[in-house]
């Protein structure tokens, strides 16, 4: 039989089964792609079935322009989301929601701007259409005609946020982790509940096209029998360089080295930008921007932080002394390094990754979610000194439960997928990613783009990216085994995507769901989803900080149960 490029990759014996599904589903691939790539648009209407469009775009207000809120206005699509208002404390985050992030190239493609995302040529005219507000209470009480809301706040104010915005009548869409707490994730998922308004929380694998067709191929049993998956999060930060450790204005800590960096790149930024206009450049304008950008991040200065409930602290060693001093407003820009306002590597980091490891589960369980049995971890700070509170280091080990699991019969208790996660800072090698082991191939998926499938345990067969030759049919590059190779087989790269990893997705899906209110129509990572994501992240933060094994219970995973693993019960009645 002659087999085409497809057919060797993916092994004449597994061709038929998985051209009927997804993963090489030819008007997908095709015509949705190309469309999608045409329109700017997400690729979900021509995947997930939902529609191109909406009635009437939904107004939104963006709470939080940070990086990640700027992230998800870049993700947006205007036929589907009007943004009406912002709220953000920093003027350095209101400049770049505005203007975009011009530090690199990579930055500004996927924070462009509202100016570029509505085709707004000043900011005076963005200005006219966006409403700017500093606290998020503010938002809320004057925007009446406000629809829904991104919240993309530190970590702590998840819950506040979300639950005073669906008191005040609008739809959520919140970054994840879901909140801070277990209690609090109940607590949002109990007035979502009660006001009938939609709750979503952006683990964006759950509309990453390539993570759904590594489940389709799991469910059809491409793998085999699935025993276990290894995860991992390597990030290459080292102290003075790490990207959690974000520039402070210089009046803010005048000590601080980060801080003296942002007045040396704006003097030698003005220096490059009057040199370019002397030879009348045409990158005088972009040098502009990014010049204004820097005058904005220094302008955080004037932020009085401890007016919006950040704090001030000193570490002191065993003598008493202190070694580190923090002002409130080190809190507010650099909020992922301390316990009271992020939830360390854990919440930002492996929250995604064991989010998609039950996700991969639950497809040897027909479709049906999953949760781990136990968790072992422990955490370590080999690397930074104490100018946080976050650990360098995480490693966690759990158990779930595999098809045939039964807890009463001594055989089939044994019946458990061990998944082995591990994010460290100093060392970014191997990057980030998942590898499923199952009986029969193994998958490896990278940085949420690249996903290969090796048809046996061997891995020496050589993978080689293969590029489209079609200009104006990029869709998806497809890897491809050597000639006459038919163990190994890939299911393509989406990198071709302004938004490859879901952003898009699933802001469509949201806006959608509200346009069309009918109890099937739900949000992917609805409340009881988000909730398991944030019970496994926050139990293995416990479970590292004191070294031990956890044993998980399905209350935990009940938003209706008050029972919780920091033995706090939800209470909606504290919230103003």
């Amino acid at each position: 039989m002659h087999l085409t490029p497809e057919e060797k990759a993916i092994g004449k014996e597994n061709f038929h089964a998985a051209i009927g599904s997804k993963l090489l589903r030819q008007d997908f691939l095709e015509t949705g792609i190309k469309q999608g790539i045409a329109s700017g648009s997400g690729l979900g209407p021509h995947y997930y079935g939902y529609g191109k469009s909406v009635d009437k775009p939904v107004r939104v207000g963006v709470i939080g322009t940070g990086d990640e809120g700027s992230v998800l206005i870049g993700a947006i699509n205007p036929a589907f989301i009007q943004v009406a208002a912002i709220a953000d404390i920093r003027p350095y985050n209101v400049h770049r929601a505005f203007h975009g992030d011009y530090y690199s190239a990579t930055a500004r493609k996927v924070r462009p701007g509202l100016m570029a995302k509505y085709g707004w040529k000043t900011e005076d005219e963005a200005r006219k259409n966006v409403k700017v507000h500093g606290a998020y209470r503010d938002l809320l009480k004057n925007e009446k005609d406000i629809e829904a809301v991104i919240i993309a706040l530190p970590l702590h104010l998840h819950a506040p946020a979300a639950i005073a915005a669906m008191k005040a009548g609008k739809h959520v869409l919140t970054e994840k982790l879901m909140a801070h707490s277990v209690h609090e994730c109940k607590e949002m998922a109990r007035v979502s509940k009660q006001t009938g308004l939609h709750l979503a929380t952006g683990h964006q694998r759950h509309y990453n096209i390539l993570y759904d067709n590594a489940v389709e191929m799991i469910g059809k049993g491409m793998l085999g029998d699935l025993h276990y998956i290894r995860a991992q999060w390597h990030r290459g930060n080292m102290p003075g360089t790490d990207s959690w450790q974000q520039p402070l204005p210089k009046k803010s800590k005048p000590h601080d080295a980060k801080a003296e960096d942002l007045i040396k790149k704006l003097a030698s930024w003005k220096r490059k930008l009057e040199s370019l206009k002397a030879q009348k450049s045409r990158s005088v304008a972009e040098w502009e921007k990014r010049v204004a950008q820097v005058e904005a991040q220094i302008a955080d200065e004037i932020v009085k932080a401890e007016e919006f409930g950040y704090q001030t602290k000193q570490y002191k060693d065993a003598k008493g002394r202190v070694i580190y001093d923090r002002p409130a407003i080190e809190e507010l820009i650099r909020w992922r390094l301390w316990d009271r306002t992020g939830g360390g590597l854990m919440a930002e980091l492996g929250s995604h990754q064991l989010d998609a490891a039950s996700i991969f589960i639950s497809a040897m369980h027909g479709g049906k979610k999953q949760y781990p049995l136990n968790v072992s971890a422990a955490s370590s700070r080999p690397i930074f000194p104490q100018d946080r509170d976050v650990d360098d280091h995480v490693y966690c080990l759990f158990e779930f439960p595999a098809p045939g699991y039964d807890p009463e019969d001594p055989i089939a208790a044994r019946k458990r997928i061990s998944v082995a996660y591990a994010s460290i800072n100093g060392n970014g090698f191997g990057g980030y990613g998942e590898t499923v082991f199952g009986t029969e191939g193994t998958l490896v998926l990278e940085r949420e783009k690249d996903a290969l499938l090796f048809k046996t345990s061997a891995t020496s067969s050589k993978i080689k990216a293969v590029k489209s030759k079609d200009k104006n049919n990029p869709g998806p590059r497809i890897a491809l085994a050597e000639e006459g190779d038919s163990r190994s087989a890939a299911i393509g790269e989406l990198g071709t995507q302004d938004a490859p990893r879901g952003y898009a997705e699933q802001l469509e899906h949201w806006a959608w769901c509200i346009r069309n209110p009918d109890p099937k129509n739900l949000p992917h990572c609805h409340p009881k989803v988000a909730l398991g994501d944030a019970v496994i992240a926050l139990t293995s933060n416990i479970a590292a900080r004191q070294g031990q094994r956890i044993e998980f219970k399905k209350e935990w995973f009940d938003p209706d149960s008050d029972e919780t693993p920091e033995k706090v019960e939800p209470d909606v009645s504290w919230y103003a």
